[in-house]
């Protein structure tokens, strides 16, 4: 891997019902998702991007191989530019906040855990 490529270039976030786990990401983080063409038998909704701009990007997928956990990798959404923002929408969306807004420190900003609308342990980190 050189020296500017991204440590992670996709990412796929498991969904029991990819509708529902769309609905509650929207609301969530305030952003429309786009369906994508059904494949392998997976369906799957991509979080927004644009192609050709080198930015890490990932869909919410329903499939027999993708099982919703809280085990397992955990995942930073990028939740600037103010994180309590994001998460005072996620209970009213369906989720739980399993750990509040906590500072990692002053240069790196704060962090936050939560389960989504499908059961996924997910995180949060932001600036402020």
């Amino acid at each position: 891997m050189d020296n500017n490529s991204n440590s992670l270039n996709w990412f796929e976030i498991p969904a029991k019902d990819v509708n529902r786990a769309k609905k509650f990401y929207e609301n969530v983080f305030k952003m429309e998702m786009q369906p994508m063409q059904e494949m392998m038998g997976m369906k799957m909704v991509s979080f927004p991007w644009e192609m050709g701009n080198g930015k890490v990007n990932g869909a919410l997928v329903q499939s027999d191989m993708h099982k919703p956990s809280t085990d397992g990798s955990v995942i930073y959404l990028n939740a600037n530019p103010k994180i309590q923002n994001v998460i005072d929408r996620i209970e009213k969306s369906g989720g739980k906040v399993v750990m509040p807004r906590t500072e990692i420190s002053k240069d790196i900003g704060y962090m936050a855990f939560f389960i989504d609308s499908e059961g996924n342990k997910m995180a949060l980190h932001a600036q402020e």
